[in-house]
């Protein structure tokens, strides 16, 4: 009895294994949608149209991205939530989604974790402290030194509440024991025009957000929060080298997510199209137009990294008393 037993579950198995297989062999069997909370032309949403460009021809099948703006993500995240559950919905997540609303709302209508299956990170960039042409601090250095000299005066911009560059800004302040003011412009073009006529001190800014008026020679980057020096500005120092607080980093980066409870032979299959569309020259060539980075990694060591990044912004978001509810 008990080797019939065996048998039958050996079998069980063995079937079982098969037909996720070919599951895996055959997916997708339809058009697959990648569903973004970012609008039409921003640099996020670029990532997601040429990836699926490159999954459409890898498999054979029309792969389109719907942009669902606003909300707060929430829009997108509701239409993924009541999309197909085979794989065939996708969708992309940043950081701020995952690791930062949990603790600037009290009630979120999603979970980080269980709502979504991660395939990949799709890419990282790191922020740069940027000041007006006209602005009289050279140095991260000379920030912290007028700060302390005059509490309360200088003041820094983001577009939102909770956004990485404003909990970026709040991470200063509290390793520097510094306090300044936060104002909050409607849009991106607002707050870096605020910037370059020196109404704000300073704003973090991405290369994608900040490099028109860079460019143009009203905008200068006099530090970058990140482990190293940005490859397309080598004269840019870090955080730690223009006289800030060492490990001082402010980080984007955003994730393709699948349903949960996919058959692990689908997800991986769909992990490795993706890594291997991430491979392609096109995708050098896109970042570096807007200041990203690859960010290869293994599911293990991505859920670390997430677990780590969501410590560090609820203790932020904690030290800042910032909340959304």
């Amino acid at each position: 009895m008990n080797k019939r037993h065996l048998l039958a579950a050996a079998l069980a198995a063995a079937f079982t294994f098969a037909g996720a297989s070919a599951q895996a062999q055959d997916f997708p069997t339809k058009p697959v949608r990648i569903i973004t909370p970012f609008p039409v032309g921003s640099g996020p949403e670029g990532v997601a149209r040429l990836l699926a460009d490159k999954l459409s021809r890898a498999w054979g099948q029309p792969v389109t991205v719907e942009n669902r703006p606003g909300g707060n993500g929430f829009i997108a995240i509701d239409a993924f939530k009541r999309g197909a559950r085979d794989g065939h919905d996708l969708i992309q997540l940043d950081n701020v989604h995952l690791v930062a609303y949990p603790y600037l709302f009290k009630k979120l209508p999603y979970d980080p974790v269980r709502d979504f299956e991660q395939i990949d990170p799709l890419f990282r960039n790191y922020f740069f402290f940027a000041v007006s042409a006209q602005s009289q601090y050279k140095t991260v250095g000379q920030i912290i030194a007028d700060a302390k000299a005059n509490p309360g005066k200088l003041n820094y911009g983001s577009w939102s509440i909770g956004n990485p560059v404003h909990l970026g800004s709040a991470l200063f302040e509290s390793m520097t024991g510094t306090k300044m003011e936060h104002v909050v412009y409607k849009e991106t073009t607002q707050l870096y025009a605020g910037v370059a006529t020196n109404e704000l001190s300073f704003a973090l800014g991405s290369i994608g957000s900040t490099q028109a008026l860079q460019r143009s020679g009203k905008l200068h980057y006099i530090a970058v929060a990140g482990p190293r020096r940005n490859a397309a500005f080598p004269d840019v120092p870090t955080v730690a080298e223009s006289g800030g607080p060492a490990g001082f980093e402010v980080i984007g980066w955003t994730t393709l997510a699948a349903p949960p409870g996919l058959p692990k032979a689908v997800t991986d299959k769909i992990r490795r199209d993706v890594e291997k569309a991430l491979a392609d020259n096109d995708f050098k060539a896109k970042f570096e137009a807007f200041g990203y980075e690859p960010f290869p990694t293994t599911p293990e060591k991505f859920t670390q990294f997430r677990n780590a990044e969501a410590a560090r912004m609820s203790s932020v978001i904690s030290s800042a008393k910032v909340s959304l509810d």
